[in-house]
C-alpha cells in the first residue's frame, strides 16, 4: 500500500497560494474561487467514466439492488449527505441508497481516530448490510489510498458486488479495486492536503450526477421536474401542487383536490388528470410502467381511445 503521500497530487504544495496567509479577505477568497473553477473542468474530464457508473448503477437498481457510498472522513460524509437526500427528493426507500462511513455514525460528526487505517473495518461494515450480487459500491476516497475503502471494495468484488471508485488521483489505488473508476484530478489544496476544499467539491459534484441521472433513467423525474418527491412539509405540498398545475394546466384547486385524494403524491394525480382515470386505475397504470409518468399517460390515453371506439 503506498505510504508516501507526498507523490499524490492531492498532498502537493500549490504554489498559487504559497503566500495566502499574508493576504486580505477578499484576496483569500478570490484565489479560492480561481482555484474552484478548475474542479468543473476536472469533472467534465471524467464524464464517460462517470456515465459507465451511472449505468451500473441503473442496472443495479433494476435488478432490486442497492447503492452503497463509503469513504472515511469528508469522503464519507459527502456520501452520507448524497445518500440521505435521495428519499425526501426521489422518494426512495432509505435502503435503496446508503452512506458507509469509517467509524460510524460518531465520524459523521467528529473525527474518529485510525478509523480509515483499517481493510477490515471497510468489509466488515459492508457485511453487516448482507451486501449481495445485486449490489454497487461506489468507494470513495481523495487520497485514492485510504484501507478502509481498499478492504470494502475487495469484499464487494468477492461476493460479486459491482464496484465504482472515486479519487482525486491519477493512478489511485483503490482504482485497482474497482470495476469502474473516476478519477477527477483537481491539482494540489488552496491549503496543502486539505482534501475537503477543492477535493470535496469535485466529489460532491459526481455524486450529484450518480444519484440525480439513476433516479432520472428510474423515472423519478418528468420533463425535469420531481415527480416522486415526499410531499412531507408545506414547502414541499406546495411544490407537489405547482407542478401538478404546470404539467396538467389545471387550477390550484383541481390539483390540491387531485393530490388529496393521492395522499400527496405528484404521479398519480397527474396521471388521473391528464389519463382520465381514477386513483386506483392510475397506480396499476404506474405499477405497469414501472413507475414512468410518461408512458403511463400514453397508455391511460390509449385505453381511453379504444374504449371510445
Amino acid at each position: 500500500m503506498q505510504k508516501n503521500l507526498s507523490n499524490l497530487t492531492t498532498e502537493q504544495m500549490n504554489q498559487s497560494t504559497a503566500s495566502i496567509d499574508q493576504m486580505s479577505s477578499l484576496e483569500i477568497i478570490k484565489l479560492m474561487n480561481d482555484e474552484d473553477t478548475l474542479v468543473a473542468e476536472a469533472v467534465n474530464r471524467e464524464l464517460p467514466h462517470i456515465a459507465a457508473v451511472i449505468d451500473s448503477i441503473h442496472h443495479s437498481f433494476k435488478n432490486g439492488g442497492r447503492l452503497f457510498y463509503i469513504g472515511a472522513g469528508t469522503s464519507g460524509r459527502l456520501g452520507i449527505l448524497d445518500a440521505s437526500e435521495c428519499p425526501p427528493t426521489f422518494c426512495t426507500s432509505p435502503e435503496m441508497v446508503q452512506g458507509i462511513i469509517a467509524g460510524g455514525d460518531t465520524a459523521i460528526k467528529a473525527a474518529v481516530e485510525g478509523a480509515e487505517d483499517s481493510m477490515d473495518n471497510g468489509a466488515n461494515d459492508l457485511k453487516e448490510k448482507r451486501l449481495s450480487s445485486a449490489d454497487i459500491v461506489v468507494g470513495i476516497a481523495a487520497s485514492g489510498r485510504t484501507p478502509y475503502v481498499i478492504g470494502a471494495l475487495e469484499y464487494a468484488r468477492s461476493v460479486g458486488a459491482a464496484t465504482a471508485s472515486l479519487s482525486c488521483n491519477k493512478n489511485a489505488e483503490i482504482s485497482q479495486y474497482a470495476d469502474h473508476r473516476i478519477e477527477v484530478v483537481v491539482g494540489p489544496e488552496v491549503l496543502t492536503g486539505s482534501t475537503r476544499l477543492k477535493a470535496g467539491t469535485a466529489q460532491k459534484m459526481v455524486l450529484n450526477m450518480l444519484s440525480t441521472a439513476s433516479m432520472i433513467k428510474m423515472g423519478k423525474v418528468y420533463n425535469n421536474l420531481m415527480v416522486d418527491l415526499h410531499a412531507s412539509n408545506e414547502k414541499l405540498m406546495e411544490r407537489a401542487c405547482n407542478m401538478v398545475i404546470s404539467i396538467t394546466g389545471v387550477s390550484q384547486e383541481e390539483a390540491e383536490k387531485a393530490l388529496k385524494i393521492t395522499n400527496q403524491k405528484v404521479k398519480p394525480a397527474i396521471l388521473m388528470i391528464l389519463g382520465e382515470v381514477p386513483f386506483n386505475e392510475a397506480n396499476q397504470l404506474l405499477q405497469e410502467t414501472n413507475g414512468f409518468l410518461r408512458e403511463a399517460i400514453t397508455k391511460a390515453k390509449e385505453i381511453r381511445l379504444g374504449e371510445g371506439k
